[in-house]
C-alpha cells in the first residue's frame, strides 16, 4: 500500500514498520491497523471497540469525539471477497450501540440494526460479527443507534473488500469525506437543528478527508492509482471532480461498472462511495480532488507526483460482483413516494416535541423497541424480482439506502440509463428513479434516507423478505 498506510502528518517509515509489525500477515495494510488483526487460512479476524476519545481535527485544538479503537480517522478494515470475517466488537461507550456494515450483503443477524436484527450492545458488552462478503469493493461501517450523535461525533469507518483474485494497482488510497459540526476552536456546535432537519439537514462547517483538513499525499509518477472515496457525512452531498489527471469512474457504491467512464462530475451523497482510477502525472505535478459546490469549488485533498521507475500502463480491470440478474419480465413494481410532512411537531408522553418532518408513502417511521416492531413498509417474496419506483416530491436530496440487497438502477429522472449496481439511489430535487433487485436475502431490512436527520425524523422503514 503506497501512501494510504502513511498518514498525512508524516509518520516515518521506521515508525510505520514498527507499528504494523503485528499485522504483517495481512496481504495489504489499512491506514490504521486494528488491534490483534490477523489473516490465517483464508479467515480474517479483528478486534474493534467504540469509546470516547480526543482528536485534533482543527489544528492546535483538541475535540472530544467518539472513535473506533480511539482513532480518528477510524481503522480501515480490509478483508477479501468469499473469505470469512470475524470482528469482535466491544462497546466502551456510555450508551448502547451496534455496527451496520453498509452495502454488504450479509445475513440479517449480522446487519447491526437494533431490535430488528440484533439486541443493542450494552456498555461494556462484546458482540462478535461473523460474515463472508460476497462482493468486493469499497464499503463502510457505522452504528445504527443514536445516529445523529454517534455518527456525527466520529463513529464512521471504511471497510475494503479485496477481489477474490486480487486486482493490483501501483497505488491505492481510501478517502473518507466528512464535515464536522465544529467552530474554528474545535468546539462542538449543534449536530441537528430542527429547521434544517426539515430541509437539507444541518451541515457541518469543518471539512476533512481522513480526519484532516486539506490533506496532502504523494503518488509515484505514472502509477496506476485507485482512489476509494466514501461519504461518511451525516448531511452533505459531494459533487466530485478530479483536476490534474484524466480520471475514470471504475466502481459506484462498491460495485464495479462494466465499462469505466470518464469522470466529469459525480455526486456522492451520504452513505455513497466512488472508486476512481487514474494514471499519476509526471513528477512534480499535482492531482486535486475537488468538491464542486456551485460556482465555488473546494479542495478536498491533493496528491503530488514523485519520481519513480514505473512505466505507464493501462489501468487494471475490475471484475463485476455476483449480483443476481433481475427477471424484469416477471418483476412486480412497488411504488414509494418520499415527501415532506409539513410543520407538524407531535409531542411525546413527556410533552417534548418529537419531530416528524418526512414521510415515506404517507407514513413517518414510528421507531421501535424490544417487542415493539412496526409493520414493514413492504412484504416481499424471497427469490422474486421487484422494481422499486422511487419518487422524491421535495426540493431536497434523498439518498435512499436498502440494507442486505443491491439495486440494479434502470432509470433516472424518467430516462433509461446503462444499468449499474448500487445500494443507495440518490434522488435529487423532484427526482425519480426505477431500480430492480432480486429479493434473495431473507430478513427484515432497513430502508431509509441516508441523510441522518431525515432518517431520524421520519424517512425510514423496513422491507420484509420471506
Amino acid at each position: 500500500m503506497n501512501g494510504e498506510s502513511l498518514n498525512a502528518r508524516g509518520l516515518s517509515r521506521r515508525q510505520f514498520l514498527r507499528t504494523t509489525a503485528a499485522v504483517a500477515a495481512l496481504s495489504t495494510l489499512p491506514a490504521c491497523s486494528l488491534v490483534s488483526a490477523s489473516r490465517q487460512n483464508g479467515q480474517w479476524e479483528y478486534h474493534l471497540s467504540a469509546e470516547p476519545s480526543q482528536a485534533e481535527l482543527v489544528p492546535e485544538h483538541q475535540t472530544d469525539v467518539l472513535a473506533f479503537n480511539g482513532e480518528t480517522p477510524a481503522p480501515t478494515i480490509r478483508c477479501r471477497q468469499g473469505e470469512p470475517v470475524t470482528i469482535h466488537f466491544t462497546n466502551n461507550l456510555n450508551e448502547p450501540t451496534t455496527i451496520h456494515w453498509h452495502g454488504l450483503r450479509i445475513p440479517i443477524e449480522m446487519d447491526g440494526v437494533p431490535f430488528l436484527s440484533q439486541a443493542p450492545i450494552q456498555p461494556g458488552e462484546t458482540f462478535t460479527y461473523r460474515f463472508t462478503p460476497p462482493d468486493a469493493g469499497t464499503f463502510w461501517y457505522h452504528p445504527h443507534m443514536n445516529s445523529v450523535v454517534q455518527l456525527g461525533k466520529g463513529l464512521v469507518g471504511a471497510i475494503v473488500v479485496e477481489e477474490a483474485t486480487p486486482v493490483v494497482f501501483d497505488e491505492e488510497h481510501t478517502l473518507t469525506l466528512k464535515h464536522w459540526h465544529l467552530d474554528r476552536q474545535g468546539n462542538w456546535k449543534d449536530l441537528a437543528i430542527p429547521r434544517y432537519s426539515a430541509r437539507m439537514g444541518t451541515p457541518g462547517e469543518w471539512g476533512t478527508v481522513n480526519g484532516i483538513h486539506h490533506p496532502e499525499y504523494t503518488l509515484q509518477e505514472k502509477a496506476t492509482t485507485r482512489l476509494r472515496l466514501a461519504n461518511v457525512d451525516n448531511t452533505l452531498t459531494y459533487p466530485i471532480q478530479v483536476r490534474g489527471a484524466e480520471a475514470w469512474i471504475i466502481a459506484i457504491d462498491g460495485n464495479p461498472i462494466a465499462t469505466p467512464r470518464r469522470l466529469e462530475t459525480h455526486k456522492i451523497a451520504p452513505g455513497m462511495r466512488l472508486d476512481i482510477g487514474l494514471i499519476a502525472p509526471n513528477a512534480g505535478e499535482t492531482v486535486e480532488i475537488m468538491h464542486m459546490k456551485g460556482d465555488f469549488p473546494f479542495l478536498l485533498a491533493s496528491f503530488t507526483a514523485t519520481p519513480s521507475t514505473l512505466t505507464e500502463k493501462p489501468l487494471p480491470t475490475l471484475p463485476l460482483n455476483p449480483v443476481a440478474k433481475p427477471d424484469l419480465e416477471n418483476a412486480e413494481t412497488r411504488h414509494f413516494v418520499f415527501e415532506w410532512a409539513g410543520a407538524i411537531t407531535p409531542a411525546d408522553k413527556q410533552g417534548k416535541g418529537k419531530h416528524e418532518f418526512w414521510l415515506m408513502n404517507k407514513r413517518a417511521w414510528e421507531g421501535m423497541s424490544k417487542g415493539n416492531i412496526p409493520e414493514p413498509i413492504a412484504k416481499l417474496e424471497r427469490g422474486k424480482t421487484y422494481i422499486f419506483d422511487l419518487k422524491n416530491v421535495t426540493q431536497y436530496h434523498h439518498p435512499i439506502h436498502l440494507h442486505g440487497h443491491t439495486f440494479t438502477v434502470l432509470e433516472m429522472d424518467g430516462k433509461p440509463v446503462t444499468p449499474f449496481h448500487t445500494d443507495t439511489v440518490l434522488l435529487g430535487k423532484n427526482g425519480h428513479a426505477k431500480a430492480a433487485f432480486v429479493a434473495d436475502n431473507p430478513g427484515r431490512w432497513m430502508y431509509h434516507c441516508h441523510v441522518i436527520e431525515h432518517m431520524k425524523t421520519g424517512l425510514m422503514g423496513f422491507v420484509e423478505v420471506t
